[in-house]
């Protein structure tokens, strides 16, 4: 059958046939995008808040990304991770010119790029701590789907996923110093953290705390790795999160928006821990020039943009407008950096939320059942803002009409 002529009842129904069932989605089929706003198979369109979960930092097919790839296609596509390639030289040197940081290797998943650093970590443990191989990751924590990154992760219910889990990890509560000081023994090689819990609903860092992880790190002899998978270039309202803390992480990994929608992923590290021997580390599509030519093309967009501070002005702004309707829809704990943001709501109707607000017209992400996230991107206009809490308040009106259905969520007062 030609996928031309499908209708997209016919694309559901095949999709139910033939694609393993890892997700609940819903009946919609996405089609194309450009700038804020994907459309459907149907051809109604979707003011996207959600962004690919900040991945499509410079919003849906940008005329930037479109015009290297195309270009790099032409040109190679991939020649093997036996060779250099001068996109690849070109990438890395620019995230070295603007981060504080050395070495960079390229992977394409932000699971990968974890998987990374736990290898230079334990490297890192074994020729200059004795052997020492675990690292102490924090709850609540989300590090990726690959066996040691859900190790790493703190979710409880993974806890039993997949069992014998990969040992080596010690998780201790986020923003307590006293348990993870507490944590640190002879066999610890490194912490590894996010500085804003993107999946555990955007809960930040405090600011006292990491600089006490910093030196305590420095005190032991033990790397310090921060999971930027989310927070990396821009997102935040600067280019790395860790900037915010005034520190320099050992180890910071990076994906989403480092490609703008294409899979590219990247661990960097300090010149003092350029460890690796040949053979460690790898990958048949690490530095391929394809995805390396996205990276640098999103990157220096990012960069020559200015987009970290404009994250940061418009961060404000859709803050400033949602602490308007706060209190009308009992809104609370607005928190966030730059263009990573979220609020709690009165009940746990956020999965509610969300069908709504797309039955409308608005994607929007509910990580936690009284949770919203929002994840526009960098490329954000104070009108599409203006325009979300619309159809945002739009959702919640309706919800006020109607009772939900107690299944783990909490129904809304008539």
């Amino acid at each position: 059958m030609n996928d031309l002529q499908w209708t997209t009842q016919e694309l559901l129904e095949e999709a139910g046939k033939t694609i393993l069932f890892t997700a609940h989605r819903p009946d919609v089929v996405m089609e194309r995008g450009e700038g804020m706003y994907l459309w459907d198979t149907e051809g109604k369109s979707y003011l996207d808040f959600v962004g690919g979960w900040a991945v499509t930092c410079l919003g849906h097919s940008p005329v930037v990304l479109q015009e290297a790839l195309a270009a790099q296609a032409a040109q190679l596509v991939n020649a093997s991770p036996s060779f250099l390639n001068r996109p690849m030289v070109e990438l890395a040197s620019l995230l070295v010119q603007v981060s504080c940081f050395e070495r960079v290797f390229f992977t394409s998943t932000g699971a990968e790029a974890n998987e990374s650093a736990i290898k230079l970590a334990r490297k890192y443990g074994k020729i200059r701590r004795d052997g020492a191989h675990e690292i102490i990751t924090m709850t609540n924590a989300f590090h990726g789907r690959t066996l040691a990154a859900m190790a790493a992760t703190g979710k409880p219910q993974w806890e039993t996923l997949f069992t014998p889990r990969m040992p080596g990890f010690k998780h201790v509560p986020y923003n307590d110093y006293e348990a993870c000081a507490a944590a640190v023994d002879e066999n610890t090689c490194a912490i590894m953290l996010e500085l804003i819990q993107g999946e555990g609903g955007v809960v930040e860092a405090e600011l006292e705390y990491v600089r006490k992880l910093r030196s305590l790190c420095d005190d032991k002899g033990i790397l310090l790795i921060v999971d930027e998978i989310q927070t990396g270039l821009g997102r935040t309202g600067k280019l790395f999160a860790y900037e915010h803390y005034g520190i320099e992480p050992d180890i910071m990994t990076l994906a989403k928006g480092i490609g703008g929608g294409f899979p590219l992923s990247a661990m960097l590290t300090k010149e003092a821990y350029n460890i690796f021997e040949p053979g460690d580390q790898g990958g048949t599509y690490t530095g391929q020039p394809l995805g390396m030519a996205a990276g640098l093309a999103v990157v220096q967009t990012i960069v020559s943009g200015e987009l970290s501070a404009q994250a940061q002005r418009l961060g404000d702004y859709l803050m400033g407008e949602l602490r308007l309707i706060a209190g009308r829809y009992g809104l609370t704990k607005l928190r966030g950096k730059g263009l990573l943001v979220a609020f709690d709501l009165p009940g746990e109707y956020g999965p509610a939320l969300v069908d709504h607000c797309r039955s409308i017209g608005l994607l929007v992400n509910a990580p936690k059942p009284a949770t919203i996230r929002l994840m526009p991107a960098l490329i954000v206009e104070e009108a599409d803002i203006d325009r979300m809490v619309e159809l945002l308040c739009s959702a919640l009106d309706e919800l006020k009409t109607e009772t939900i259905q107690d299944d783990g969520r909490a129904a809304i007062a008539r």
